[in-house]
């Protein structure tokens, strides 16, 4: 089996991924993200798999997998040589979408990172608003649907039970 079988890598894999972002001065730049060192991204890798599994375990969203400073770890890996541009241009929210949709690039695929980029969703989750929209519906019809009795109420005070008399022993004769 030759060389010539397989195409160069350069020919289909995606080394850079570029964004569009308006910053805090209100003009928009296309930020240019390249492929992570491999160190990075096998790093990437683990800490992706690691919260996926947290997640899939049933470990409840708001534990957090990630301190502060971790995560801004992360971002920097994901990020490279853009990172420092981007933490000074753009706010907090548009900097964490600009690094999540890194990370999904690095981690899964660009049309992954595009569906992202566009919903702020991961794929197959709806957003924010979506949620919102369906949790509304969903939390008034189980409202309507619901045959469960609500509790006795607790807040008034209970009688203490009398303590029984002890019986008397039977006479002798």
């Amino acid at each position: 089996m030759g060389a010539g079988e397989f195409e160069a890598l350069d020919a289909f894999l995606d080394d850079v991924l570029e964004l569009p972002v308006t910053g805090k001065d209100g003009v928009e730049r296309v930020y240019r993200i390249e492929d992570p060192a491999a160190v990075d991204g096998v790093k990437i890798e683990k800490i992706t798999t690691l919260a996926a599994r947290m997640v899939a375990g049933g470990a409840p969203v708001e534990s957090q997998a990630l301190d502060d400073q971790e995560e801004l770890d992360l971002y920097k890996m994901c990020l490279g040589d853009q990172y420092d541009v981007l933490l000074t241009d753009l706010r907090w929210s548009r900097f964490k979408h600009v690094a999540i949709t890194a990370m999904m690039w690095i981690t899964v695929d660009r049309e992954t990172a595009a569906q992202y980029w566009k919903t702020g969703a991961q794929p197959g989750k709806p957003n924010r608003a979506a949620r919102r929209k369906s949790g509304a519906r969903a939390s008034s019809a189980k409202g309507a649907a619901s045959t469960t009795k609500p509790p006795a109420s607790t807040s008034g005070t209970k009688t203490a039970s009398r303590p029984k008399k002890p019986k008397k022993a039977a006479a002798r004769s």
